[in-house]
């Protein structure tokens, strides 16, 4: 059977687009992405992407805010390697005028759990977290499970 290694590519319908690229060439440039633009079916897309994936905007085509609850996506994270790059990543965020939460430990998820949270224009959540013990641990150790 094919091994999934990684997600390729996430594409996010927004709802202005020079709106959305503003908000995130500020996001992504932190968190390292590089970016190009192109057009598709005569929509014009902008791609963010660092050596793992693609984060793609386009535009939408129906005006609604985004809803957590809805069937679709919840919540978007991103993960860095250690406690102290959330850190980092929170603090740029906010210097970049990303109203981004302080980050704080959330042991209620798992005991490294530490994380930022901050909105896109469209209402989409954003997370920062950092990539925990227990991810490791089974990244490391899956095939002897």
């Amino acid at each position: 059977m094919p091994e999934i290694t990684g997600i390729d590519h996430i594409y996010i319908s927004v709802g202005d687009l020079a709106r959305a690229e503003i908000f995130y060439d500020r996001v992504m440039s932190i968190l390292g992405f590089r970016k190009n633009s192109f057009t598709l079916d005569g929509d014009p897309h902008i791609q963010y992407f660092n050596r793992h994936f693609g984060y793609v905007l386009r535009p939408a085509r129906a005006e609604s805010p985004h809803d957590p609850y809805a069937p679709g996506l919840h919540h978007l994270c991103f993960r860095v390697d250690e406690p102290g790059d959330v850190d980092e990543a929170a603090s740029k965020l906010r210097a970049a005028g990303i109203e981004a939460s302080r980050p704080k430990l959330y042991p209620e998820y798992a005991p490294d759990y530490r994380a930022t949270f901050f909105n896109d224009p469209d209402g989409l959540r954003l997370e920062v977290t950092n990539y925990r013990a227990e991810r490791r641990q089974r990244h490391d150790e899956w095939d002897k499970q």
